[in-house]
Formats: C-alpha cells, structure tokens, sequence
C-alpha cells in the first residue's frame, strides 16, 4: 500500500510539471509577435513606387560626362552637397575634351567641399583623359568599357547606363539600397556585388533601373539609418524589420582611403 501511494503521489507530481510546463509554453507563445506575411520583392516594390512615385536620380546633369562625373564625386557625400559643386565645375570644363586639359591643382577647389577632394579631382582628369584618349571624348556605353575608367565603379557605372540610356548592367546599390534590401530581407548579404547580384534575382531586369531609384529615395525620406519612421511607412504590414529596424542594416564604418564606387 505505501509503495502504491508513493507512486500515485510521484504521478500527480509528474502530471503538476507537465501541466507547468505547457502553461509556460502557452504564455511564452502568447508573447511572442506573430510573423508577418512577406509580400513577394515586385508587389513591395510596386507599393514603394506609389509612395514615391517621383524617384529618380537626384544627381544634377545635363549629359553622361557630367552625370559621370557627378557620380565619381557623390562617394561618401551627399548628392545636395554635390549640386552645389558642379554648376561652377562644368561651367569651367564643360566637356571631356576641356577637363583633360586641366592640372589638378586647378580643379580642386571646385570640390574642396566635397571631402577626398584631392582624390576627387585626380578622377575626375584621369576619367576625362581616358575619355579622350579611348572613346574620342564620348562617355561609352557598356559596363566593361565604363569600369575601366579612373575612379568608376559597377555603382557609377550603373548609374550612367541605368539614367542616361535606361540599360543598366544590373541594380546600383548605396548605403541606402543595401540598408533597406536588408530590412526587407531581400539579401542576407553585406558586400554590396552580392546584394547586386541578389537583387537582380529578385527583380525583373526592367525594373533595375528604377528600383534603386525608389530605394534611395525611400532611404532618404522614411527609411533612415537612424530612427526610421515605421510608422509613416506604407509597407511596415509586410516588412519583415518592421518597428525595429534600426538594428538591421546599419552602414558599416568605411576605410579611410576613398573607394571606386
């Protein structure tokens, strides 16, 4: 008899921690947010679009070479600071042709403002010469060609194609395009070829151009690195960094020396 109560009363225990155990599960559950529903990348996309439906490139240009150049000059500042600079600059070289011409120490302070401006203007006369020298003063139109002139990049170089011609070889990825294809869970990816190349996976190619754009734009008005505004955001229902956002996708701290972009 006592070796039978003994086990009813080690039972009922069992039955107790089984009991405990499940209401935690319950309430550990309950506390947890339910995942949202991820809209598929086009249908996002579309949504951003009607939010920003006037997103294009913020660069000032009236022509492939300045917008080349402006390009080559937008690293690592801001495209309003970048305005300011190149009115006075193409008003002094408005051509490949002139600025090959130029010394450097002539062109700097038209970009002093703009940071790494010694740099800067080294590009700027060694893409111009390039120009001149390789495609009779002519801003090419493919990638290959592109790249291969000083201080442009697969960025840049998209930009000219993507802008100017409406054929980018793939999507242009800044701070702001990287920040927020992570947030969106887009890529899982940091350098900014891989996030291109997952990008362009996700998205149908006649759509590159003009998704960077919208991206950038989305970037600088609602989506910022620091404290994005969720709650004026049209898609929080579907982004998956909704809320808390600030802790994904933050830009990394750059290298001191200025990089091809």
């Amino acid at each position: 008899m006592a070796v039978a109560k003994k086990k009813t009363v080690a039972a009922k225990k069992v039955a107790r921690a089984v009991k405990t155990v499940k209401t935690l599960g319950v309430r550990v559950r309950q506390t947890v947010a339910p995942k949202k529903k991820m809209a598929p990348p086009v249908e996002t996309l579309d949504r951003l679009h009607a939010m920003h439906p006037d997103a294009h490139c913020e660069l000032d240009h009236a022509n492939a070479f300045q917008l080349l150049c402006a390009t080559v000059l937008s690293a690592q500042t801001t495209d309003v600071n970048v305005n300011k600079a190149t009115p006075k600059l193409f008003a002094r070289w408005p051509d490949a042709k002139a600025l090959a011409k130029a010394e450097q120490l002539e062109v700097e302070p038209y970009v002093a403002s703009l940071g790494f401006f010694r740099q800067k203007s080294k590009s700027l006369i060694g893409l111009a010469k390039a120009l001149v020298e390789r495609h009779g003063g002519e801003v090419p139109r493919t990638m290959d060609e592109l790249v291969k002139l000083p201080g442009v990049g697969r960025k840049t170089a998209n930009v000219v194609l993507g802008v100017i011609w409406h054929n980018p070889d793939g999507v242009v990825v800044d701070t702001h395009v990287q920040r927020i294809s992570q947030r969106l869970k887009w890529t899982r990816q940091s350098d900014p070829v891989k996030i291109e190349k997952d990008l362009c996976k996700l998205l149908p190619r006649d759509r590159w151009d003009i998704a960077s754009h919208i991206l950038i734009f989305h970037g600088r008005r609602i989506c910022f690195a620091r404290k994005p505004d969720c709650e004026k955001c049209g898609i929080n229902d579907v982004c998956p960094s909704a809320f808390r956002a600030e802790k994904v996708g933050r830009k990394p701290v750059r290298p001191s020396r200025l990089p091809t972009v």
